[in-house]
């Protein structure tokens, strides 16, 4: 196998971790396939002037790195996005027999949580604590002191403590609770679903001023089993929510002729439902996508 071959053949192998790693700073899947693809041409550039020894090491840190400047460019246009911003979900199909999932790596939950971070802390915490990079290594990544990043790292670890579910629940129980859901919106049965709601539930659309799409959160369990009524019966039975993995939790889609009119994805804490979380936004709304993140 020649050199180039070799370069090549390493990157692959090391490409579905660097492109979970930079979605899960970036926030968005297509900036994150940006920022690893302009890796492998740095990449190349540098293996010419000297040849690396480690590829997927190198790799990692200057993803990171790139991963970081764009959360930050980004920063500046999400400040003035229309409505609330919610992060671009990692769809694939619910197939038993080719499920490979991002479980609860970089959830859906998880990822609203990392948008209350600085940019700073939202890669400290997830080099360190999500993808196990040294502190020395992650220092590099981000341009601090290794006694800077454990810092940054420990501030969002609390914040990430208290934004995520207190009770984990296996896909089992998930998609229990996701069954139950789609019914008693599709049946209209509001006490069932009131009792699927957690009693403090937080349901937040995003449309980027583009759909139709609340422009604040809706919050508690009536308020949002009202609107979810709603908001089917408007569907007047033209479209059936499709059952979708939503970073690698079953969610419910709606799908056009050659798109997805929204995604949900449902965060479920103990055997309730705390958030529901609407997707509308166009550009966030690609054809399903099958695959390893």
């Amino acid at each position: 196998m020649s050199d180039e071959a070799q370069l090549a053949a390493a990157y692959t192998r090391a490409r579905p971790r660097l492109v979970r790693i930079a979605y899960a700073v970036t926030g968005t899947l297509a900036e994150a396939e940006d920022v690893v693809s302009d890796c492998w041409l740095r990449l190349v550039e540098a293996h010419e002037i000297e040849p690396l020894q480690d590829v997927e090491a190198w790799a990692t840190v200057v993803v990171a790195r790139r991963a970081l400047d764009t959360l930050r460019s980004a920063r500046v246009r999400r400040e003035q996005y229309v409505g609330p911003w919610l992060p671009e979900p990692w769809l694939q199909a619910p197939d038993p027999a080719d499920r490979v999932t991002l479980d609860d790596q970089v959830s859906f939950a998880l990822m609203v949580v990392l948008e209350r971070l600085s940019p700073a802390e939202r890669s400290a915490w997830v080099l360190h604590d999500l993808f196990g990079m040294e502190f020395t290594e992650v220092a590099r990544a981000v341009g601090r002191t290794p006694a800077a990043v454990r810092q940054l790292a420990a501030r969002a670890r609390k914040h990430v403590a208290a934004g995520t579910p207190r009770i984990q629940v296996d896909h089992a129980t998930h998609e229990a609770v996701v069954t139950a859901f789609k019914q008693a919106v599709t049946e209209g049965d509001l006490p069932t679903l009131m009792r699927l709601l957690d009693p403090e539930v937080t349901l937040t659309t995003d449309g980027g001023g583009q759909a139709t799409a609340a422009r604040r959160p809706v919050h508690g369990a009536e308020r949002v089993a009202r609107m979810l009524i709603g908001m089917h019966k408007k569907l007047d039975g033209a479209y059936e929510p499709t059952p979708v993995l939503v970073n690698g939790a079953l969610g419910l889609a709606i799908a056009g002729t050659d798109r997805f009119d929204f995604v949900l994805s449902l965060t479920v804490d103990d055997d309730r439902v705390s958030r529901v979380d609407f997707i509308r936004a166009p550009e966030k709304l690609a054809l399903l996508r099958k695959g390893t993140p």
